[in-house]
């Protein structure tokens, strides 16, 4: 979600609010991070769950073609994107903690 500034007329006084922009925009990156987390999640579990002969096919990024992959490299694969979503949402979260202690 993005919100337009306003400018201040000239003579105003500086508006203080700034910070809240930052908020907003780390809570929709939060959003987005916890979102893309619960999507992985679905992806991992869905991978793990396969028949060992069922093929599994990937798709080329900005394409709509798909290339037959291997099962246990795409869960691998799978898991270690959702490792690093989670990371950085714990950055996150850790990050905003320290600056509510502050």
């Amino acid at each position: 979600m993005f919100r337009g500034v306003e400018m201040p007329s000239p003579g105003a006084r500086p508006d203080h609010s700034a910070p809240q922009v930052s908020i907003d925009h780390s809570a929709a990156h939060k959003e987005d991070l916890n979102s893309k987390i619960k999507e992985q999640k679905v992806v991992v579990d869905e991978l793990s769950n396969l028949k060992k002969n069922r093929k599994v096919y990937k798709q080329q990024q900005n394409s709509n073609i798909f290339f037959l992959a291997d099962r246990t490299e795409m869960l691998s694969e799978s898991k270690n994107i959702l490792d690093e979503l989670k990371k950085e949402y714990q950055d996150i979260e850790n990050s905003e903690k320290t600056k509510t202690k502050k």
